[in-house]
């Protein structure tokens, strides 16, 4: 595994978002389009390649997860993501990982 500086982890924006719609990307096996709610003026989009773990996408709506937030916009099946949301895979299963209490969309996670 490849070591990188605190100042390297520095440069992260990791915060808390809050999932306020979530959208089956037409065409797509994998792909969500989600809403996120990061205590800025206007939700960002973010789609994740995360669909084939979740039978029904929109229990995801309402909850909280971590997402990197300083990441370049990138257009994916002709929809810009501006972040992307945190989870830990293990051989066919996908774990998101989630603040254990509510706290307010934006939160810096440290």
């Amino acid at each position: 595994m490849d070591q990188i500086t605190y100042e390297d982890f520095a440069k992260l924006h990791i915060g808390i978002g809050t999932i306020l719609t979530v959208e089956i990307v037409d065409g797509a096996d994998k792909l969500l389009k989600l809403a996120v709610e990061v205590g800025e003026e206007t939700p960002r989009q973010i789609l994740s390649g995360i669909r084939e773990y979740f039978e029904d996408p929109q229990t995801l709506v309402g909850k909280q997860f971590p997402f990197v937030l300083n990441l370049a916009p990138r257009v994916i099946r002709g929809f810009e993501s501006q972040g992307m949301i945190l989870a830990a895979s293990h051989e066919d299963s996908l774990a998101l990982l989630a603040p254990t209490i509510s706290v307010p969309p934006g939160t810096k996670v440290k």
